[in-house]
Parts: structure tokens; sequence; C-alpha cells
């Protein structure tokens, strides 16, 4: 049987909960710096397959892994890129003073993640929409050639 690669749900939720409550806490304090804390997370999660919030909560994990829910990995490192541009938006906003570009960057992916955590993946839903996209335009060429 073929491996589908997959994340366990737990780390998926730990990881939105990372960003969801370092926006907060930024809001809060005023410490943009908070911000790096997920975006450094994720980014190393694209570039390396490795994601240290991740990695932390899978000690956590009561079962095996692949005994939770599976969330895609192609999925979630889209959601990832979205968070990341988001993120870095906030952040370089923040450090550079623009107060408002920092707060709608913020606020973006701040709801994002909330929404996702309550069950409804907004990033998976723009992936399902872009593959729709994409399938209906390769069908609509493979027609008149």
């Amino acid at each position: 049987m073929n491996h589908i690669p997959s994340i366990p749900r737990p780390l998926v939720r730990t990881n939105q909960w990372t960003i969801f409550l370092s926006v907060i806490i930024t809001w809060l304090t005023g410490e943009a710096w908070i911000l790096a804390i997920p975006l450094a997370a994720n980014l190393m999660g694209i570039l390396f397959n490795y994601n240290p919030i991740m990695k932390i909560a899978r000690v956590f994990l009561i079962q095996e892994g692949r005994k939770y829910i599976p969330e895609d990995v192609t999925q979630q490192k889209f959601n990832a890129c979205i968070a990341i541009f988001c993120l870095a938006g906030g952040l370089g906003s923040f450090l550079a003073g623009w107060t408002i570009a920092g707060y709608v960057f913020t606020i973006m992916v701040a709801v994002a993640s909330f929404i996702a955590i309550l069950g409804f993946c907004v990033g998976c839903f723009i992936f399902f929409q872009i593959k729709q996209f994409q399938y209906r335009r390769k069908l609509k060429h493979s027609k008149l050639g």
C-alpha cells in the first residue's frame, strides 16, 4: 500500500495555535519580534521539512502519529506559505512603523488560523479552488488540441 505523506492533526493544531497566540501576544505587548517564532518555524518547515513547533509537540502525542486524523502535507505547506507571507508582512510592517499594515497582515493570519482551529481551513479552500481552476483549464485545452 502506498504511503501518503501526512501530518497528525494535533501537530497541525499546535502550529495553528502558535500562530494565533503569537499574534494576540504581539498585539497585547507591542513586541513584534514574537511573530518571528511562528515565522521561523514555518519557514523551516517549508525549506527543510522540519517545523520545530511540530517537532516539540510530537513529544506530547499520546498515540502513534499515524493513529491521528491525517492532514495532507502538500496542503499544509501551502497553508504555511500563506502564513509566512502574512507573518512576514506583519513583522516587517510593525518594524517599519507601518502599524495599519501590520495589523492588516496579522488580522488576516490570526483569523485564518483561528477559523482553521474551529475546523474550516481557508488555505485548503483556496488550494482546492486553484486545483479546480487548473483542472478546468487543462480540460479546456485538451478539448481544443
